[in-house]
């Protein structure tokens, strides 16, 4: 029944927890053993796992993990609390995303001027969405100020399900220009991909959580099929989504938002509540096959111009957007320039290949947009991994030398759960 391969990933598993407690607050974050641990067992390292890196498997493996993040993601945010108190986060996703996505289409048009202006607008949707769990200091250190981390926290919990439709708007004009067909079809056919998306989420959102609620309180349901039921209806909106035309992924990204906002706050968390184990375990399997199945083929196109538009992804092309959203809102430059650094490529990036690769033979040049996406999470996995914690602790000890009643960077706000909940000590 098994493998030298799957044995090979368990084993991984188990490395990887035995090493868990460890590392915790040190500059080595758990994607960077996964990852490390990925290559060590691929064709690449030791040969002992064998898997077509676009088989059916993976793609499997690809659709449920990015179907539970999203939901799980955006259930465990707060819109209403964010309206009232994140002003920060809004200015992130309202203006640095946008303004990303703009930056990272120019650039990858200039100096990959083959792909096309939409081959360079994938490209730069594709690595706009942040990843907080690569640096899970930044999040979880108490001596960054709360604002601060919990604006990052937000920021990573909302922009991949934001990201989303444009990457499906992108990828539309970019096999439309391909194949010489009308644009405005294309556009007309993703906005109403979107739209029966949205329908979905939200519709279903509102009957699952009533459904589970109902269990609850009428004692017909049990706990651990509470969190079954939860796991199967984001699941179950993408299966749906799909059936009527619509986007499975902003379904259940709208799903999620439905279903924490717009309950009470036990049957708002009832996705998010249950699925930290499950999510945190489809992450590791992410990056461990980031490291066997999907870096090799970036590898092999590996080349100067790629490494440096994915240093120029993770630092001009984030870092100069963030600044401008950040206008006027009268953070410190240090908190400005924290902000823009510590925002890692991580598990979207790694995800949203996948649905590039759907059209694969109807985009040019899609084996570089793959390549300059796989090499920049890698960069940002070792990059923004090693400089979390020390970076975190740097910028905690001068925010707490300053007068603290002064700065707006300590303005106490609610606090919204982590993908991943943290007992790291500092």
């Amino acid at each position: 029944m098994y493998n030298t391969g799957i044995i090979a990933l368990l084993l991984c598993i188990l490395v990887a927890a035995a090493l868990s407690r460890r590392i915790e607050g040190t500059i080595i974050t758990m994607p960077m053993v996964y990852t490390a641990m990925g290559l060590a067992i691929g064709a690449q390292g030791l040969g002992l796992v064998h898997i077509e890196p676009f088989s059916e498997l993976i793609k499997i493996i690809a659709e449920v993990t990015l179907v539970i993040v999203l939901a799980s993601d955006a259930a465990r945010i707060s819109l209403r609390d964010i309206k009232r108190h994140h002003s920060i986060p809004l200015r992130l996703l309202g203006i640095g995303l946008p303004l990303t996505m703009v930056a990272g289409t120019g650039i990858a048009w200039l100096m990959f001027g083959e792909l096309g202006f939409w081959g360079a607008a994938v490209i730069a949707v594709i690595l706009a969405p942040t990843d907080a769990s690569l640096g899970q200091s930044v999040v979880s250190n108490p001596k960054v100020p709360l604002r601060i981390r919990q604006a990052l926290n937000i920021e990573s919990g909302l922009n991949d399900g934001i990201a989303m439709p444009f990457l499906l708007l992108a990828i539309s004009l970019a096999v439309a220009s391909e194949e010489h067909m009308q644009a405005g079809e294309f556009i007309a056919s993703t906005l109403m991909t979107v739209v029966l998306a949205v329908v979905a989420g939200a519709v279903i959102g509102w009957l699952g959580v009533k459904f589970i609620a109902w269990g609850r309180q009428s004692g017909w349901m049990s706990l651990p099929f509470q969190k079954i039921s939860g796991i199967t209806l984001a699941l179950l909106v993408y299966g749906i989504a799909e059936m009527i035309g619509g986007n499975g992924f902003i379904a259940a990204f709208v799903f999620g938002l439905t279903s924490g906002n717009f309950y009470d706050a036990d049957e708002g968390r009832i996705i998010n509540d249950f699925v930290e184990i499950e999510v945190q375990l489809l992450i590791l399997l992410t990056f461990v096959l980031f490291g066997v199945v999907m870096l090799p083929p970036a590898l092999d196109n590996l080349s100067p111009k790629i490494v440096l538009y994915a240093i120029l992804s993770l630092t001009l092309v984030r870092m100069i957007p963030v600044a401008v959203s950040l206008m006027g809102s009268t953070v410190r430059t240090n908190t400005n320039l924290f902000i823009g650094w510590f925002g890692p490529r991580g598990t979207a990036s790694v995800l949203y290949i996948f649905t590039a690769l759907e059209s694969a033979d109807m985009i040019i040049g899609i084996e570089k947009i793959y390549a300059i996406a796989m090499i920049t999470v890698l960069l940002s996995v070792f990059a923004h991994g090693i400089s979390a914690a020390p970076l975190s602790e740097r910028y905690g000890r001068t925010m707490a030398d300053g007068d603290a009643a002064e700065m707006m960077e300590h303005e106490h706000v609610p606090e919204m759960p982590l993908r991943v909940k943290s007992n790291t000590r500092f």
